[in-house]
């Protein structure tokens, strides 16, 4: 059965049912205003084109961190690691020391260590939509590591089971 979704009772029902795709956990980072990183957990994360290579994300207009986000020029997205739900979670967290005892590359838009991969990009669009806005970035440089990543789906982090993370898969691809 189809729902309204004009009614504002059906937004909690909607985001319940959006739950239900499965998504990997990334942490995204920016110079903040004061020149101290910023960062937030996302699951919106998406590749949009291999050539030239763009990747997307989307913020919530009412986020605090959505004007800092918008006017800098570059970001890293870092993407979660089964064991780093902490950091997802502390992440998501308003007015958290997001950074504290967190390990990062150091730069100001800092890639978070152990990580399952991570890509640093510049900025090219800012796109509003709805209530959120998507940020389009091209990638500059990314890395990746062979270790489960962390998933959301239906309101809980999770991991994969050991069937669907073949990291020799990879080894061999990229020999």
């Amino acid at each position: 059965m189809s729902k309204s979704i004009k009614q504002d009772n059906k937004i909690r029902e909607l985001r319940d049912t959006l739950g239900q795709f499965t998504t990997g956990v990334a942490i995204v980072t920016a110079p903040g205003e004061d020149a101290r990183p910023i960062g937030m957990t996302i699951n919106s994360f998406g590749s949009i084109s291999l050539s030239p290579a763009l990747v997307s994300w989307c913020i919530d207009l009412r986020a605090a961190s959505h004007e800092a986000f918008v006017k800098a020029r570059h970001f890293s997205i870092t993407v979660l690691a089964a064991h780093q739900a902490e950091l997802a979670m502390r992440f998501a967290t308003r007015g958290a020391d997001k950074f504290r005892d967190v390990e990062t590359d150091g730069e100001a838009a800092p890639v978070i260590a152990g990580g399952c991969a991570w890509f640093k990009c510049n900025l090219v669009r800012t796109i509003q939509l709805g209530d959120h806005t998507m940020l389009v970035g091209e990638v500059s440089e990314f890395a990746q590591a062979r270790v489960a990543p962390l998933i959301f789906s239906g309101g809980s982090f999770c991991q994969l089971p050991a069937d669907c993370v073949d990291t020799d898969h990879h080894a061999a691809r990229a020999a």
